[in-house]
């Protein structure tokens, strides 16, 4: 099972390796800044049209911020 944790992680992961500031990825994403440090601390998650959002911003995929790749393989064993 996918946590809002495991989200958070991967957020702040490609943030970081982004060097772009909350400000300019709030700015990209069409979101105010203070939602952005919200994702990152965990006391808020991006509506999915967010998360899209900044996934194309940070040049994510989808599946892995969502752990989906981790997910199938967990259901395999």
């Amino acid at each position: 099972m996918v946590t809002n944790e495991q989200i958070r992680i991967k957020l702040i992961s490609a943030i970081r390796n982004s060097g772009l500031t909350q400000s300019e990825i709030a700015k990209r994403t069409g979101v105010i800044q203070s939602s952005i440090a919200q994702y990152l601390s965990g006391r808020a998650m991006p509506a999915v049209d967010t998360l899209a959002n900044l996934c194309e911003v940070l040049d994510l995929d989808a599946n892995d911020v969502l752990c989906i790749h981790e997910f199938a393989e967990g259901n395999r064993k």
